[in-house]
This record gives C-alpha cells, structure tokens and sequence, in this order.
C-alpha cells in the first residue's frame, strides 16, 4: 500500500505544463526577432558553435527534475508489512439526508455542509469504532460501507452531495432499513445508527422501521438540521444563486425542521434527539450515548512499518539538474550536426 505523505504539494504539478507554454513562446519569441534582425539561415552561420537541440535538452532535464523533485518532496511511502490488528470498539451507521431541502441556509453555510463539519468532527473523535455512511433522499444507498479507515470517511464524505440521489423526497425508514442490513448479521447490542436530517419525512414509516431495528439490539440517535420558522431552498446555477424553489402555483417553498418526527424516531430507537443550531450541532450527546455501547473485539487488517520512498525521486532529481547545469549549448564535436533524434542534420 502506498501514501503520500505531502500530498497537498501534488498541485505543483500543474506547472509543468506552464513550464512548456513558456518554452514554447519563449522559442516563438527568440526565432520571431532573430527574423527581424535579418536572414535566420545568415544568423545561424554567424553562431556556428550554438545547438537548438541543446537548448530542448536542457528544458526536457530541468522538467523531469522539476517532476521527481515534486514526486520526492510529496514522499511516497510504502507499507511493507500487513499486520491483523485486535480492536475494540463499536459499530456506528450514519444516515445523511441529501434531499434538496438540506440546501436550505437557516443553518450557515447550509443544512447539509453543516451537517458534513458535524460528522468529520465526529470522525475525528472516534477511537477504534467503526464508522459507515448511507446517503438518503427519496431512496438511500450506501456510501461508506462500515470500515475503520477514518481517513477513506472522510474523502468519501467530502463527495457527499444533493444531486447523489435522483429520486427526491425523504425515506428516512430505508435508511433505517439498509443501515441495519449494513451492518451484518453479528449480534451484540454494540450497533448505532446516527440520522442526520430535517426530518420532513413524507416517504415511508420510520418509527416503524426504528422499532424493528431496536427488536435487533440497535440503537438509533436523531440530529434535527434546520429550524422550526423553516427557510427556502435556493437554486443556484454554478455558484450563483438564481432564486429559490417554488411549487406549482409559484409560491416560494419553506422547508422547516420537523422535530416531532425526529423525537419519535429516537423515542421508537431508545437513542437521543438533539436540535442542531449554528453554535452547536449536539455532538457530545451522541458521542456520550455512543460511548455507554458495548464495545466488541475485531479484527482489522493495517499496513504497519511504512518506509520513506522519496531518496529515489530526489536523488535522480539533483542528478539532472546537475547535468543541466553543466550542459553547453554549444555543440560537441563527438554530436556535430545530429538533431534531437541523433540524425544527421541537412544542411
């Protein structure tokens, strides 16, 4: 398994390209004045020693090391070993409504982006419990099937956005549902779900569904994302916002915070409900609840003894600049008159 560990230098990278567009009017530059100041085959006969392909080499040996000293800094690193690592912890489900009312802003920037800080913080709280994602809109699927890689949570999670479910509405009962079949058939009553959303259920009967999970030793928790006024859900085209949802008389759509949903629901899971606000999104209620589950022992499987791959790119690096550096541009005897791919230049 490799890692970078430097990974944020990796858009450097995207000035090796600049670096051959600057070249190339660099070059279009030299040969358009060397026209003016008079006959380019006239001008080549009074620099007899000077070599055009030199000149290419030493851009092509300044851009690979440029390339390798990037690769060096950002330091690949190579997992030698892979281990079975014992652990103890719980199993925690997160269900994430994607519906188009979580773009609605009475929590800053929007429901949704809040609700995305919230469980990265909650992520990184976590100590040897594992962590799933289900997104949910009028349908749900799985996002991150239940894992231990924190860090592989939260890439999955950045990607997590309204336009993932097609089918609109709010089907907080097969959340439910897949969030239970997600979690296997081991028993214990080490299992929690999590429901992130504004709880305008209109789809199906999830206290219903809560019932039965907890009928499997599963506990269920419910974070409220938006107020109880409600706000409108704005359209934006690219980052523009162009007005805001309306329904089929053109009245503006307000989207509010069904909490008594929401109650029931963790009234239904023996789990915890909390109001999110912009101070506070109610973590550390969840976070206790979750701490007084059963703690299971399991069996992971971790890449360990990672070694430092990054003298094999920096070391090739400084050897091309090197040759770069002490390279003429004049031409050598032992290559008069080859062109860049060593044939015989016509003259």
């Amino acid at each position: 398994m490799i890692q970078f560990e430097n990974k944020y230098f990796l858009w450097t990278l995207g000035l090796i390209p600049l670096f051959v567009v600057l070249y190339w009017l660099t070059a279009r530059w030299r040969k358009k004045s060397l026209n003016n100041f008079g006959e380019l085959e006239i001008i080549k006969q009074l620099f007899p020693d000077l070599s055009p392909t030199k000149r290419i080499w030493k851009f092509i040996l300044f851009t690979f090391a440029f390339l390798l000293l990037i690769i060096g800094i950002v330091n690949p690193r190579v997992g030698t070993k892979l281990e079975d690592v014992k652990r103890t912890g719980a199993d925690l489900m997160i269900c994430l409504d994607v519906s188009n009312s979580m773009k609605a802003e009475d929590l800053q920037p929007n429901r949704l982006e809040k609700s995305k800080l919230a469980i990265s913080k909650l992520i990184d709280k976590l100590n040897g419990d594992r962590i799933g994602l289900i997104v949910f809109a009028g349908d749900a699927f799985v996002q991150l099937p239940i894992t231990t890689d924190y860090a592989a949570a939260k890439m999955f999670l950045e990607s997590v956005n309204t336009d993932m479910v097609s089918s609109q509405g709010t089907a907080i009962g097969k959340a439910i549902d897949l969030a239970v079949e997600s979690f296997g058939k081991d028993e214990g009553k080490n299992k929690a779900i999590l429901i992130i959303t504004d709880g305008e259920n209109h789809e199906d009967d999830a206290v219903a569904a809560a019932e039965a999970a907890v009928a499997k030793g599963i506990t269920i928790h419910t974070i409220g994302m938006g107020s109880v006024n409600g706000a409108p859900i704005p359209v934006y085209r690219g980052n523009v916002n162009v007005g805001y949802r309306k329904d089929k008389d053109g009245n503006t759509v307000i989207t509010k915070l069904d909490e008594t949903v929401l109650q029931e629901i963790a009234a239904a899971g023996n789990g915890v409900f909390v109001r999110a606000s912009n101070a506070d999104v109610g973590l550390n209620n969840v976070l206790d609840a979750i701490s007084k589950l059963e703690k299971k022992e399991y069996e992971s499987k971790l890449y360990m003894d990672y070694e430092d791959r990054f003298q094999w790119f920096i070391a090739p690096a400084l050897l091309l600049l090197l040759i770069e550096f002490f390279l003429s541009e004049k031409k050598s005897k032992l290559f008069a008159g080859l062109n860049l791919f060593g044939e015989k230049e016509i003259k």
